[in-house]
């Protein structure tokens, strides 16, 4: 079970950590933020309360968090415009499918963006080779896998990659 807490501010990038103390006092009662220390890749985890899982995202003015007990990854993203070719280097073959099949919109690239994000942040391993992450597209089941959620609002895009049941909404803070 995740608690997923977002926040539309005035700067995402400062106002996450806030976000975190927050869901972690929310979701386990702890009133000060473990030390936190980054993997090989980057991805931030709490040494010393390895039983819980965190993970962050910002863009722009908005921050957020998801705070479990399994493994998670969050991203959220302005819809800004991008490099023309951008959505064809990003995609995998069949993204790109979907992406042209819906006429090409820059909010549609974002959906599939987060996705990838929040399942490269889920398993630690980065976006090194963005082509190569590719998460079920957006109403396809991913058997056996982790399950991904998506989220959608005016200029911004956002997804949850998490093990067992996400939270149907995020909670606005």
């Amino acid at each position: 079970m995740y608690l997923l807490l977002g926040h539309r501010g005035t700067d995402g990038k400062a106002e996450a950590w806030d976000l975190l103390r927050r869901a972690l006092g929310e979701a386990f009662g702890l009133e000060e933020l473990p030390a936190v220390e980054r993997l090989a890749r980057g991805k931030p985890w709490f040494p010393g309360r390895p039983d819980l899982r965190f993970n962050l995202s910002h863009s722009g003015p908005f921050s957020l968090c998801a705070v479990g007990e399994g493994e998670v990854g969050v991203d959220i993203e302005v819809v800004r415009p991008r490099s023309p070719g951008l959505a064809r280097r990003a995609l995998s073959d069949g993204e790109y499918r979907w992406y042209e099949e819906r006429g090409g919109r820059l909010e549609d690239f974002y959906t599939l963006w987060t996705r990838k994000e929040s399942l490269a942040k889920y398993t630690g391993e980065g976006i090194a080779d963005v082509r190569q992450i590719v998460p079920p597209l957006p109403g396809e089941e991913s058997p056996g896998g982790p399950a991904l959620r998506s989220w959608a609002g005016e200029g911004w895009r956002a997804a949850l990659c998490g093990e067992g049941p996400l939270p149907e909404e995020i909670r606005w803070v």
